[in-house]
C-alpha cells in the first residue's frame, strides 16, 4: 500500500485554506489550486505550492482533497474538461471533503473506481475555527484500505476521524450533523430573543444555562457571538441552506418527516432573502428578532431594545 506523500487541494477558501496549511505543517508536500488564484497564493508562505490548473494537481498528487461548495462544483472539478478524473493516476485517492449529495457521491465513486481511483467522502464539522486549529470532526465513507492510507492526512486536519462505512455514508453522517446543528442554533436564537424580551443579560444567561442540560457547542460558541452582534462567518448562511436542501431532499426519498429542520430552513431562507447569505449561521438570531419585533443583541447588562 503506497504511502501518501503529495497531497493536492482543489478549493482553498474559508475551510480549504487552513486545512491545506495544517497538512503542509504536518510534513506533506502540498500543491493547491483555487479558481481565484490569489487565495491559493496566500498559502505560499506556509509551504504550499500553487498549481496552474486542476489537472496539474491531479497529475502530481498521490491524493487530492476537494473542498468546494456543492454537488455540481464537485462534479465539475472531477469530471469536467481538464478535471481530476482524467489527470489522476490509477492507485491515487480522491477525497471529497465538501458536503454534497450522498447519492451523487456513490455514483461518482463507482465511476472513479472504473479508472482505478479510490474515492472517499469525508465531510467535516467544526467550522473555520476547527479548520484553523486542526480539530475538525471528519466522517468518512469509502473502502477501509483507502481510509487507512489517508489517516495521517486526516489526522493533520482533524481531531476525530470516524469511518462510517461504504461510499456515501460520510455524506449521510454530515447531513445528520447538520440536522442537529440547524435545529440547535435555531433554538439558541429563540432562547436568547426570549431572554432579551424579559430583560435578561444575555452573556450571563448563556453562562448559566450552558453549565446544565441545555449546554451545546452552538450555545457556547455561537451564543456569545449572537449576543455581541458578531456575524463573521465560521460557516455561512448560504452553505447551511445548501445542506438543509440536501437534507430535505434525502428525507423525501425515504419519507422521513423533519418538522424542526423545516422550521430552521424557513428562518435561514428569510436571512438569504434579506441578502445575508454571506454571514455566519449565528445571524439566524436576526430572523427571530424580526418575528419578535425586538433587537436582542446587547452589551452585557443592557436590557433588550424594543
Amino acid at each position: 500500500m503506497a504511502e501518501i506523500k503529495t497531497v493536492g487541494f482543489v478549493g482553498t477558501g474559508i475551510m480549504g485554506a487552513p486545512m491545506a496549511r495544517n497538512t503542509a505543517k504536518a510534513g506533506f508536500n502540498v500543491l493547491a489550486y483555487n479558481r481565484t488564484r490569489a487565495k491559493a497564493e496566500a498559502l505560499g508562505g506556509h509551504g504550499v505550492r500553487v498549481a496552474d490548473s486542476v489537472a496539474e494537481v491531479g497529475a502530481e498528487a498521490d491524493a487530492v482533497v476537494v473542498m468546494v461548495p456543492d454537488t455540481p462544483d464537485v462534479l465539475e472539478v472531477v469530471e469536467g474538461p481538464g478535471g481530476l478524473a482524467e489527470a489522476m493516476r490509477p492507485g491515487s485517492v480522491l477525497v471529497d471533503m465538501s458536503s454534497i449529495s450522498p447519492g451523487a457521491t456513490r455514483e461518482l465513486s463507482a465511476r472513479l473506481a472504473e479508472r482505478g481511483i479510490a474515492m472517499l467522502d469525508a465531510p467535516v464539522s467544526g467550522g473555520s475555527w476547527g479548520a484553523e486549529q486542526g480539530t475538525l470532526a471528519i466522517m468518512v465513507g469509502g473502502e477501509a484500505a483507502a481510509v487507512e492510507r489517508m489517516m495521517p492526512v486526516f489526522e493533520a486536519m482533524g481531531q476525530r476521524v470516524t469511518h462510517m462505512g461504504p461510499s456515501g455514508m460520510g455524506q449521510t453522517t454530515k447531513l445528520v450533523n447538520q440536522i442537529l446543528v440547524a435545529g440547535t442554533v435555531s433554538a439558541v436564537a429563540e432562547a436568547l430573543v426570549f431572554a432579551a424580551a424579559h430583560g435578561a443579560d444575555l452573556e450571563r444567561t448563556i453562562e448559566a444555562v450552558g453549565a446544565g442540560a441545555a449546554g451545546s457547542w452552538q450555545l457556547a460558541n455561537l451564543g456569545p457571538r449572537m449576543a455581541r452582534g458578531d456575524f463573521a462567518p465560521g460557516f455561512m448562511v448560504r452553505l447551511q441552506q445548501k445542506d438543509l436542501r440536501l437534507i430535505l431532499e434525502a428525507a423525501d426519498e425515504r419519507r422521513v418527516p423533519l418538522a424542526v429542520t423545516g422550521v430552521a430552513r424557513a428562518l435561514f431562507t428569510a436571512l438569504e432573502a434579506a441578502g445575508l447569505g454571506e454571514e455566519g449561521t449565528q445571524a439566524i438570531i436576526k430572523a427571530v428578532e424580526r418575528q419578535a419585533n425586538l433587537t436582542a443583541r446587547q452589551a452585557p447588562g443592557d436590557a433588550a431594545k424594543q
